[in-house]
């Protein structure tokens, strides 16, 4: 995923209420609970044979590789808690909103005769619950990274340059170059 989905995902992850298991052994366990019992699936996810997955279950290895560490932490966290995520998610679509913070890039279409060469600026916006709706409906029905950033530029253009409308009419913003984007909800 790019890096408006990742923030998309780390900013879900930052609502859940308990943290992630914290043993090798543990973590195992749950993914192989999410994955209805399947060693195998586990397995095939993690790119590890069945059986080290069943050692790891058993708690007769306890101490992953590092880059086997970092996929299950990873794998782990996609997947915990999905109800109190949804719900978050839920409740800034409908009526909390999202804020944004990005560096980047804004360059502009604007009528001619007008200065709109595109320069970086540091960007904090809340933006409003029809635009949380639609990154959040977005990024499972498989939307590309430019999709998403299509989406956030639209509400970058209307909430932060055109002011909900009052000024910059014919303004359309371009999002590029992206420094970073941290995601809240």
């Amino acid at each position: 995923m790019g890096i408006l989905g990742d923030s998309l995902d780390k900013a879900a992850a930052a609502t859940t209420t308990r943290p992630i298991p914290k043993s090798a052994g543990a973590q195992m366990r749950y993914l192989v609970k999410q994955h209805k019992g399947s060693t195998k699936a586990v397995a095939q996810l993690l790119g590890l044979s069945q059986r080290t997955v069943e050692r790891y279950v058993k708690n007769q290895i306890r101490r992953p590789r590092p880059d086997l560490a970092g996929r299950m932490e990873r794998e782990v966290r996609k997947r915990w808690q999905p109800r109190v995520r949804q719900k978050a998610q839920q409740r800034a679509a409908s009526m909390g909103g999202s804020t944004i913070e990005t560096r980047a890039r804004f360059g502009f279409t604007a009528a001619p005769g007008t200065t709109d060469d595109g320069r970086v600026r540091l960007i904090t916006q809340s933006l409003p619950p029809r635009y949380a709706a639609r990154l959040f409906d977005a990024q499972p029905a498989g939307a590309t990274e430019q999709q998403l950033r299509n989406i956030a530029a639209e509400g970058l253009q209307e909430i932060y340059f055109k002011d909900r409308g009052r000024r910059a009419d014919g303004l359309l913003v371009e999002f590029t170059d992206i420094d970073y984007v941290e995601l809240d909800f």
